[in-house]
């Protein structure tokens, strides 16, 4: 049979395999053991193992290593539950077991993550004997390591009676592929005190570790060691992997060196590049790293391809992403592997291209979580919030359960139109199915506070374990956004009592509740301790401040503020401008309004409201109208209700009724309370009650929930003796259980600071 040895070795192909075959067959040599042996493993090899299979069965009682091998070939050719299967046939017809057999089966069980199972082939390898084998042990290692049994593995690890560099590196990588970097670089410390020989397997692990851990001395050092020892001096896989390392450093000068040190570049190694730089947002020097490699004619894989459209999408490149989307077609790259259709789906998603990712999500046979994911928060993201629900609930009939990411964004979705039912079934779904998620939980209280639920947005919070700084930030924000501002100041106050950590958002919202709450003295606190903590500059912060010191009635202050911000939005404009408004500068708030067309910035309806509102109480009737027609006129800004009420209050304080009155009918749309109330509060100031008669059918018979414009129509009805109009109108309110509001001031008499 030895002669035939060389035989197998030029067989190339099936073909000339099954002349082999059926040479041995004729002269009888297929039923010697050896030959049948190597058949087996020859045609499993070729990716034959159904044939493998059938010398298998013809042979007649085979021994436990031609199992051994049957067993080998299936794992080989990742038909790992056919190998079980040859497994518990093999017991069921031989009393006694080779030790060559357990570490295919091992390797079986832990690719199939049967633990149960792997626990109980380790237990005929004790009954047989073959604990203390070195191969048997190793396996058994992997396999615990493999499955998360960190503990088992060290038991293992720490009863071998001799310990080689693969059981090392094999207990090393363990502990690092479950998350303990540090304790597997403590082993590896052990290693290199105990003089082991050191491979580059073992570097790889080391490798991962530091750069899991951010040790970029040690891992230098640990450069060092490979490069002086000669460890894997041509160990494409161990260069790829400090690569990977220098890249999560964000040491990208050693990153690149090391990579253009390498004589023979894999796409292995170029996809790492490629991925590095995008770690570090270096986005286009990833898709130049890329074309470098098309250039040099490196045939790409789905991972490399992975990263360059992430590439685009960060840089918002949909044109060179549709490219790169075609050249994945024309070469055939199956879009389901290594995430590709994902990054794909979010490339389209992030330009606003939510169809095509439709497309490219509906193209797929089987979807994964990050794909409906992506898509999901995409819709969200684009406010296309009916999109959103309706494939959130395709995913449930579908029976794929949502992780943390698609319920948030599903969660944000109900918040944004206030379907607080929906809201509830889903955070019904988190309690039955899902254990405390700090990510779900602060969706939950942005959810029940933009629905108004507030009391239940405090419920989740006060049941959060260690919230971080985003919870409480999400609480503040839902006390502020639901009127609640004193609620917000005192968990401010909390936060600071218990040095939680604060960012720009935390003070972003508590300056907000100061504003609305006129607490200057707590606000010029909270601006001493925003710079105290060092908070970088922030334009909204600094808008927020603007605003507050405004409307607390310290211009000065607030145009300090307003002066030193190195980058202004509109709304930063707009906060100053209406904050001398509000204080009776009006030369200053128009000239500040001015400044700002000068300089190029287009003002929006908010800005207009601001300098409409201050025309009318310094009754500049012709810049008020000069300014309600520049709107439209100017800046394509249609006016809405608050906008008409301002210049119908400007006109009937000039005791222009009439103008008033006239624009009231030229209005697209049916005046509401506020646009009557300016007519009537001027028909008051002038005593011009037969005005007021004139149109009392359109003032009594409209319909609204604003007790102050009744309260005034009434006395104004009062006060020109119309007694019985001003008895109808208090009926009205009763009819449609209004109270009147009354009046009160606010004084702040502490500040807790």
């Amino acid at each position: 049979m030895t002669l035939y040895m060389p035989l197998f070795k030029a067989c190339t192909n099936v073909r000339s395999l099954t002349l082999l075959h059926a040479h041995l067959t004729v002269t009888g040599l297929q039923k010697d053991r050896l030959a049948s042996t190597k058949l087996i493993e020859s045609y499993s090899q070729m990716g034959s193992v159904q044939t493998s299979r059938l010398v298998f069965d013809r042979f007649p009682n085979p021994d436990s290593f031609m199992w051994g091998v049957l067993i080998k070939c299936y794992v080989w050719n990742g038909l790992f539950q056919e190998a079980i299967s040859v497994y518990q046939n093999m017991l069921e017809r031989l009393a006694e077991l080779n030790k060559f057999v357990f570490p295919s089966v091992l390797r079986a069980c832990s690719a199939i993550n049967d633990l149960r199972l792997g626990k109980k082939v380790h237990a005929r390898i004790v009954k047989s004997g073959f604990e203390s084998d070195p191969v048997v042990e190793t396996t058994l290692l992997s396999v615990y390591g493999e499955t998360g049994r960190l503990h088992d593995a060290r038991m293992i690890f720490d009863a071998m009676s001799m310990r080689d560099v693969v059981s090392w590196s094999s207990i090393i990588s363990t502990y690092v592929q479950n998350g303990q970097a540090s304790e597997g670089l403590e082993i590896f410390r052990k290693m290199v005190i105990e003089g082991m020989e050191i491979d580059s397997v073992t570097m790889l692990s080391v490798a991962e570790a530091c750069a899991e851990l951010g040790l970029w001395r040690v891992g230098k050092s640990s450069h060092g060691y490979v490069m002086r020892r000669n460890v894997g001096s041509d160990h494409e896989a161990l260069r790829s992997s400090l690569v990977a390392m220098y890249g999560k450093f964000g040491d990208l000068c050693s990153a690149e060196k090391l990579f253009r040190s390498g004589v023979y570049q894999s796409v292995t190694s170029w996809t790492t590049m490629i991925s590095s730089y995008n770690q570090n947002r270096c986005y286009l020097e990833a898709l130049g790293t890329f074309i470098e490699m098309l250039g040099l004619n490196v045939e790409s894989n789905s991972v490399t391809l992975m990263n360059v459209v992430c590439s685009c999408a960060r840089l918002g490149w949909l044109k060179e992403g549709k490219s790169i989307h075609g050249y994945i077609i024309r070469n055939n790259v199956d879009l389901d592997s290594d995430f590709l259709r994902p990054s794909l789906i979010d490339l389209y998603a992030n330009s606003g291209h939510l169809r095509y990712s439709r497309r490219v999500f509906d193209a797929a046979q089987e979807k994964h979580i990050v794909s409906w994911n992506i898509l999901i928060s995409g819709y969200a993201r684009e406010q296309m919030v009916e999109e959103a629900l309706s494939l959130f609930v395709q995913m449930l009939i579908e029976g794929i359960m949502p992780d943390s990411f698609a319920l948030a964004s599903t969660l944000s979705a109900c918040g944004m139109i206030g379907l607080s039912e929906l809201g509830c079934q889903i955070h019904c779904l988190i309690i039955k199915t899902y254990l405390p998620n700090e990510f779900v939980e602060n969706a939950l209280i942005d959810m029940y506070s933009k629905c108004g639920f507030i009391n239940s947005a405090t419920r989740v919070f006060l049941d959060t374990q260690h919230g971080s700084v985003i919870t409480w930030n999400s609480m503040m924000c839902g006390f502020f956004q639901n009127g609640y501002s004193k609620e917000a100041l005192s968990l401010f106050n909390e936060m600071y009592a218990k040095h939680l950590d604060m960012d720009e958002v935390t003070f972003l919202s508590v300056i907000q509740a100061c504003s609305n709450l006129g607490s200057i003295d707590k606000g010029k606190w909270i601006h001493h301790k925003l710079i105290t903590f060092g908070v970088r500059e922030d334009m909204y912060i600094d808008t927020a401040l603007t605003n507050m010191y405004a409307r607390c009635g310290d211009l000065q202050m607030a145009q300090r503020v307003f002066d030193n911000m190195t980058e202004r939005s509109i709304v930063s404009w707009s906060a100053m401008i209406g904050g001398y408004a509000m204080h009776g500068y009006i030369d200053y708030s128009i000239s500040l309004f001015n400044r700002m067309v000068e300089l190029g910035v287009k003002p929006n309806d908010v800005t207009f409201m601001n300098i409409l509102s201050a025309c009318s109480h310094a009754g500049y009737v012709e810049k008020g109208k000069f300014y309600f027609n520049s709107m439209v006129r100017d800046f394509g800004i249609m006016p809405n209700s608050e906008h008409y009420a301002c210049l119908v209050d400007l006109l009937s304080r000039a005791g222009d009724l009439h103008g008033a009155f006239e624009v009231i009918n030229s209005m697209p749309f049916p005046p509401d309370a506020s646009i009557w109330g300016a007519l009537v509060n001027g028909c008051r100031i002038h005593q011009r009650l037969d005005f007021l008669n004139g149109i009392k059918g359109d003032l009594v018979n409209m319909d609204a929930d604003d007790s102050g414009y009744y309260t005034l129509l009434s006395n104004v009805f009062a006060e020109g003796g119309n007694w019985n109009e001003s008895k109808v109108v208090k009926s009205k309110m009763r009819s449609l259980a209004l109270k009147k509001v009354h009046g009160y001031s606010m004084i702040e008499t502490e500040s807790n600071s």
